[in-house]
């Protein structure tokens, strides 16, 4: 992650509008991959109903967490709001993690071939 900004004289965060793009960016792809993993993942161990929904919100409190530990803690650095990187993607790839798990291929290939 590239930082965001530097701190002023005046110690208030300054944020560089193409860093905090980029940094947003790798929040997206990095839950973007993560749902459609962790979909494939529920759908090979066959999880149904409300088990496959809570696999997918343990996985990305985890990938928050990982976020986390990739900036130091420091997220005033990075981003302009605790809210991009804990809650920020997280419906969108609901989607895609949907997708994936109710499509259940990958529990078909692995379960009847």
């Amino acid at each position: 992650m590239a930082a965001a900004g530097g701190v002023s004289s005046d110690d208030v965060p300054i944020l560089q509008t193409e860093n905090l793009t980029s940094n947003v960016k790798s929040i997206y792809y990095s839950r973007t991959f993560l749902s459609i993993i962790s979909g494939v993942v529920a759908g090979i161990w066959g999880f149904t109903g409300l088990m496959g929904f809570v696999f997918y919100f343990l996985i990305m409190m985890v990938a928050s967490i990982g976020l986390l530990a990739k900036s130091k803690f420091s997220v005033q650095t990075y981003f302009d709001s605790w809210s991009r990187i804990l809650i920020e993607g997280v419906f969108g790839g609901l989607m895609s993690f949907v997708l994936f798990w109710s499509y259940r291929f990958a529990y078909d290939i692995i379960h009847i071939f």
